[in-house]
Order: structure tokens, then sequence, then C-alpha cells
């Protein structure tokens, strides 16, 4: 068993804050796992619960927007592959948002006992969310099955939005798991701000409904929300060009996610020497 010695010293865990978060990776590996299995220990269909809920919901969905509302879909793309692009995308970002908003929270006992980066605790709580979408996905990959829908050269691009969707969880979570361990109102607010992330995103509709109405003035508030690129650009990966996509739109939510990501790393790093009191 490999071991290494730790110094207790003024100073050095700032200075040797990354070294010390990869030397600790195996302590990010265990809790990831144990999350997993927390998760679906003891549930009768185990992990088949990450297909049921995309596949409930989208069902729900179609009804609701397609045949009661009557929201058309992309030209050329069937309106459940289009909803199910979007749950799957929107479904990792919020389960992994949720996850790393309470990941200081429900690990306290170890933040009391014992000295490592605290940081260990928002990357290994991904996990859960990771094992979700995978799963979303292989839906995802048999409805396109079912209604003969080929994918193209832009699926090359779908590791990318899978990366920038799981930075916006960061960027944004991150935040809220430092301001959580203080002010535990925000265990309250985090399923609120997801409930209504869910239909202010390009989920059950396209942005292309949007764009067509670019007069009104609350149009260009709604690009602005840095999760309409992510999905719209996951989307189009998976479904070419028929699907809508705006460059403008992702560079936009790309910078925002960007800017988010640095404030809240440099918040949480500031913040997390104060974990011990606050808990």
């Amino acid at each position: 068993m490999k071991t290494h010695e730790v110094i207790i010293q003024p100073g050095r865990s700032e200075r040797h804050y990354w070294r010390d978060l990869w030397r600790n990776r195996e302590l990010m590996y265990i809790l990831s796992m144990r999350d997993v299995s927390v998760r679906y220990k003891q549930t009768a269909l185990g992990t088949a619960w990450g297909l049921i809920r995309p596949l409930t919901t989208m069902l729900i969905m179609v009804f609701v927007f397609s045949k009661i509302a009557k929201l058309p879909a992309d030209p050329g793309v069937p309106y459940p592959l289009m909803v199910l692009g979007g749950i799957t995308v929107w479904t990792f970002f919020s389960t992994a948002f949720t996850q790393i908003s309470n990941s200081v929270t429900l690990n306290s006992n170890l933040v009391t006992k014992v000295y490592f980066p605290r940081l260990i605790m928002p990357i290994s709580s991904i996990a859960v969310s990771f094992v979700d979408f995978l799963v979303s996905l292989g839906l995802f990959i048999l409805l396109a099955i079912w209604y003969r829908f080929i994918p193209d050269w832009h699926l090359l691009l779908l590791p990318a939005f899978i990366v920038l969707a799981l930075l916006a969880s960061f960027a944004f979570g991150l935040f809220f798991a430092a301001v959580n361990v203080k002010f535990r109102d925000i265990g309250q607010l985090i399923p609120f701000i997801v409930q209504v992330g869910f239909y202010i995103c390009p989920i059950a509709y396209s942005s292309r409904l949007v764009a067509e109405k670019a007069n009104e003035w609350w149009a260009p508030f709604y690009w602005f929300n840095p999760m309409v690129g992510i999905i719209d650009g996951f989307r189009w990966s998976l479904l070419g060009e028929r699907a809508y996509f705006d460059l403008h739109s992702l560079l936009l939510s790309i910078g925002i996610v960007t800017v988010c990501l640095i404030l809240s790393l440099y918040f949480f790093r500031k913040r997390e020497n104060t974990f011990v009191d606050d808990i």
C-alpha cells in the first residue's frame, strides 16, 4: 500500500492544494462508488430508474406539449427524439448541480474529522449523474433506432457538449455548495431552481420558436440562460442539421460558464477553510 507523509504547517495546504487533490484521488473514487451504491441500494429496479424517469417524463411532455399544446418540433425531427435529447442533457446537468450543491453538507462527518482538499466532495458527487446520463443516452439510442434516425458527423462533437454541461454544473454548484454550508435554506432553494430551469430551457420546445419572436422584449434575456446554448448544441450533435443551433448562443453560454466557473472555484476555495466552523 502506498503511503505519503502529511505535513501540517501554515500555508502548506494552499501551496500544494492541487497536488494534494491528486494524491487523494483514491478517496475521490471511494466517495463516488459510495454515492452510486447508496443511490440504488435496496431498490428493486436498481439503475432501471435511470431509464424509467426520462422515459416517463418524455411520454408526458410529448402528450402535453405536442398533442395538447400543439408545439412543433424542428422540421424533420420526431418530437419524442427532440424532447428526449433535451431531457437527457438537462437531467445530467440538474442532477450533477444538485449533487454538487449538497456535497459538502452530505459529507459533514468527514469534514469535521479529517483534512483533505474539500474540492474532492463536489468532484466525486457527479458519479451518480453520469451513470444516469449513460442510461438515458442508451434510451435515446434505442428510440433513434426505432425512428430509423441515423446520426452524422455532428455526433463527433457530442463529448464537447457533455463536458460543457458538466462544467456548467460545477460553475453554479460550487457556489451553492459553499453557501449551503452556512445557510441551510439553500437546500430548499435548489429543487425550486431546478424545477424553474426545466421550463425556461428548450426541452419541450425548440429555440427556433424563440428566434422567430426576436422582437419580443423578453427574447434577449432568453439567450442569457447558459443552458440554452448547451442543450441546443447537444441536440444538434445528436440530430444533425435538422435540429436548431445558434453558434452565437453557444459562444455566449461558454463565456458565461467560464466566468461563473472561475468565480465559483475562487469562492469555494476561499470559503472551504471555514466549513468546519460552520458545520
